[in-house]
């Protein structure tokens, strides 16, 4: 029953970053607080679930639940722990329950940001929670209508398949993770650039203030982007032996 929780935790939270995009820009139209603080409640209740899930997903790994598909594809009863849990994102459908949850996470944050003087104008920041909202919507319903990871599997296999030769490696055990906080954290450039373009702020003022809301973010994003490269450098170093190359 714990894998059913896990696939009712993405519907939940499908349906809860459809309520962030709706209730941000009914706050917007409106200029209601009350809504657009909604919007923002909804996006931090769609971290929290699809958190559940990815927590589903890798219980399932960590006591090899042969019975889900994406286990047995990915996994083995003999393998260390480290690579068990790494199994989670080792594959097409778990490394996308992983980019949910890094995607739903800056929402949150994005969601949690402050508003008036000393942050983001409320319209700029109603639009750009709606915005991430939409893309957390789509990228979750991919998950579930086209790859979804807890699909059952009979007859139950007794071993499983294992990880990728490639990801049993400490250092790519990792990698991925760091990867995708870089990518998804540009997601809230994004939200904020678009919602920049649709309020329509064409002062002069507007742009250098933009700078400095975006400029976090996007250093977050791209010391994490740098940290995952830095890993898999080392990897391939070491372990293919490129340092012999120079």
């Amino acid at each position: 029953m714990i894998v059913e929780l896990g696939a009712f935790a993405l519907c939940l939270a499908l349906a809860l970053s459809g309520l962030q995009v709706v209730a941000s820009v009914a706050g917007r139209l409106r200029s209601s607080p009350v809504l657009a603080g909604a919007g923002e409640g909804a996006g931090l209740a769609a971290f929290l679930t699809v958190g559940l899930a990815f927590g589903v997903l890798i219980y399932a790994f960590v006591v090899s639940d042969f019975s889900v598909s994406n286990v047995a594809l990915n996994s083995h009863t003999d393998k260390p722990m480290l690579y068990k849990v790494a199994g989670a994102w080792g594959s097409h459908e778990g490394s996308l329950v992983l980019w949910c949850l890094v995607l739903t996470g800056f929402g949150a944050l994005l969601a949690r940001a402050r508003t008036g003087e000393a942050g983001l104008p409320f319209g700029l920041k109603a639009v750009a929670v709606a915005v991430q909202g939409g893309l957390g919507a789509l990228f979750l319903a991919f998950v579930l209508f086209t790859s979804n990871p807890f699909v059952r599997l009979s007859p139950v296999p007794v071993e499983g398949a294992s990880l990728n030769p490639l990801l049993q490696d400490p250092a790519l055990a990792l990698h991925p993770p760091l990867l995708y906080g870089g990518y998804v954290g540009l997601s809230v450039c994004f939200s904020l650039a678009v919602a920049a373009l649709i309020e329509g702020r064409p002062g002069a003022g507007f742009w250098p203030a933009w700078g400095r809301w975006i400029r976090p973010w996007a250093l977050a994003s791209w010391a994490l982007l740098t940290a995952g490269i830095t890993l898999g450098s080392f990897w391939a170093y070491y372990e293919l032996g490129w340092g012999g190359w120079w």
